[in-house]
């Protein structure tokens, strides 16, 4: 399992997580979002991670568009949520890696904080 990073408690998890590379780690994080969204929505997974990053709005939606999301699409739910098309959510991966240093950082927490998501898929 070591070598997949996957493991059975989240402190194992981000243990694992810090010995893979960048690549793994974006493409591990965009594949949950994706994952994510089709079971629970666009709501929880722009929630999610804003919280894992640490982003409020104005900084989902620099890490957004930095990523190459369209600013345009921005939106907001009938509830006031802020959303974005599915289709754009991998732009969270390159973006937050170009806004803030410890990008990868934020993309482990994010991963770490879905752990559950992980186990459930």
């Amino acid at each position: 399992m070591a070598s997949t990073g996957l493991s059975a408690d989240p402190k194992e998890y981000r243990a694992r997580l810090a010995e893979q590379s960048d690549d793994q780690i974006d493409a591990w994080a965009a594949e949950l979002m994706r994952d994510v969204v089709i079971r629970r929505g666009i709501v929880k997974v722009v929630a999610d991670f804003r919280r894992a990053a640490r982003l409020d709005e104005g900084g989902f939606e620099r890490v957004f568009a930095s990523g190459g999301g369209p600013p345009a699409v921005i939106g907001r739910d009938a509830e006031g949520h802020l959303i974005v098309p599915t289709i754009t959510l991998f732009a969270l991966v390159p973006g937050i890696r170009s806004q803030v240093a410890d990008g990868r950082d934020r993309l482990v927490e994010y991963l770490v904080a879905n752990f559950d998501e992980l186990v459930y898929v």
